[in-house]
């Protein structure tokens, strides 16, 4: 970057002076209001392929965004003769005829206001998530002159992990949640401080995270992970095979509790927690119980960490079988979301006619979550056999979940409605619930002598697979015709200014 001004900048700003940058700042970048955030989430695409990756530039001289990896920024910078651009990742200035970034103080206090600005007005999960992972990692470089940047094509975060003797189904939960993006950002930004930090598990995923993006390729062990797990959850105790969905859930819990032992965040609201395992991979099921006789509906909203999704031939109310197994994992959400009759042999008394009645009960999704995980139930226990269910079940890379939330799936019955908008205000217009895939474990062999192994995104199209020590690349390919046994899958697009909390 060039620090001794620029020529072009400076009679830019003395024809049109700092508003369309401050405008641009506001709006795109530090995103100070709720109005901002919002917009921020819909348009910031490039103008030419409608994506908003490749370090999106916006124009200083007219609206167009363009992506700087692809050349549309400079394509356009070219046709129309606009030479200043911003970043929209750092908020710096572009210029195309320096061919550099260029220095402004004048603009780099309206950057620093900005940033203040937006610090005070955001809750601690709204402020963090409005910067970008390469931005974080640019102020970490900054404070940190040894960390070591991570480039395209860099295998730095990558790093096998020594079996202790049948703990696979942790090493792959550990190489899932290292390769969490927010999860990492927020670990290497070293926002945890805690005041017991030899009995805390959030203090040594820390430590783990560092140890991961250290540069080092030499495998690690686990001995005080598992240590502080079996401490914390005995139930998991011992050297015998765990099931690894059992373990994410433990580990969460765990996490989250530890947590809330030491607070780092400022919770907005008292009745729920604001830790950072919360923010990331919370979100609201809902469930419609609707009366047969009345129609009345009786609606509850429960949080969840992950979805268990059943893979066997669905079940009608007397019992019998009532369609085939699922293929797809949008089969699978189908499903769940689908209208069940509880039967006879299940009433329940309505609160509205006070007697009891049959019903139907419905689960949707209310609130989404940043990582979304999927359980598919492989594992069958029952009085009369165990067995493992190995069906393929086909799952995308990309997945849009806007089909399965409340205001779609339940046709708005249970929604108060003001001027054909939810009566929260919030705009379902805005929202955009499209996931990528990020982690893939998968268990392989039997019920009795299996093994879990991992496939983990490296940035954003490179894929690993994760077998213990052993750290392989593979295709896209190997990972969609995996068996797939937890999926995980990484919200797009964060809506800044939505903190709202079942």
């Amino acid at each position: 970057m060039s620090d001794h001004g620029c020529i072009h900048l400076n009679n830019f700003k003395a024809a049109k002076g700092i508003q369309p940058y401050k405008v641009i700042h506001s709006y795109f970048v530090t995103s100070t209001s709720t109005e901002a955030r919002i917009r921020k989430a819909v348009s910031c695409l490039c103008h030419t392929c409608k994506t908003y990756k490749d370090r999106l530039h916006s124009c200083l001289h007219c609206i167009f965004f363009g992506c700087y990896v692809k050349g549309h920024i400079q394509e356009h910078a070219k046709t129309k003769k606009h030479f200043l651009a911003v970043d929209l990742c750092y908020g710096n200035i572009l210029c195309f005829q320096c061919g550099d970034y260029v220095y402004d103080r004048e603009l780099l206090g309206v950057a620093k206001a900005q940033w203040s600005e937006s610090a005070k007005s955001l809750s601690f999960g709204e402020f963090y998530r409005a910067w970008e992972p390469t931005q974080i990692e640019a102020e970490l470089l900054r404070k940190h002159p040894r960390r070591r940047r991570v480039v395209e094509n860099s295998t730095i975060g990558l790093r096998g992990l020594i079996n202790l003797g049948s703990t696979c189904f942790m090493n792959c939960i550990v190489q899932a949640l290292i390769h969490t993006p927010l999860l990492r950002d927020y670990f290497l930004a070293d926002r945890h401080h805690c005041p017991q930090p030899t009995r805390c598990l959030v203090c040594e995923v820390s430590h783990l995270f560092q140890e991961f993006y250290s540069g080092s390729k030499a495998p690690l062990t686990l001995h005080k992970l598992l240590h502080l797990i079996w401490t914390h959850a005995r139930h998991l105790a011992g050297y015998e095979q765990q099931d690894a969905h059992e373990f994410f859930i433990a580990t969460l819990d765990v996490l989250h509790r530890h947590c809330e032992a030491a607070p780092i965040l400022i919770k907005d609201n008292p009745h729920h927690c604001n830790c950072i395992i919360d923010q990331i991979f919370t979100g609201g099921l809902q469930s419609d119980v609707v009366c047969q006789a009345c129609n009345g509906v009786s609606t509850t909203i429960d949080p969840f960490w992950d979805i268990s999704l059943d893979l066997g031939p669905a079940a009608s109310a007397s019992g019998s079988d009532s369609s085939g197994p699922p293929t797809s994992l949008l089969d699978c959400l189908e499903r769940f979301t689908r209208a069940e009759h509880l039967g006879s042999s299940a009433k329940i008394k309505c609160s509205n006619c006070q007697t009891y009645q049959e019903s139907t009960k419905q689960l949707t999704m209310k609130q989404l979550p940043i990582v979304a995980s999927f359980h598919l139930k492989r594992f069958e226990h029952s009085s009369i056999q165990d067995k493992k269910i190995s069906t393929f079940i086909s799952f995308p890379e990309q997945l849009d979940m806007t089909p399965f939330m409340s205001h779609r799936r339940n046709g708005n019955n249970n929604s108060a409605m003001i001027d054909g908008l939810p009566k929260n205000g919030e705009d379902m217009a805005f929202s955009d619930n499209r996931y990528s895939l990020f982690a893939v474990i998968n268990h392989e062999g039997s019920l009795e002598t299996g093994h879990y192994t991992a496939f983990i995104r490296q940035q954003r199209d490179q894929w690993f697979k994760c077998d213990d020590h052993l750290i392989t690349r593979a295709r896209l390919k190997d990972v969609l015709t995996s068996e797939g046994y937890l999926l995980f899958y990484h919200k797009q697009i964060l809506e800044y200014g939505r903190n709202t909390k079942v």
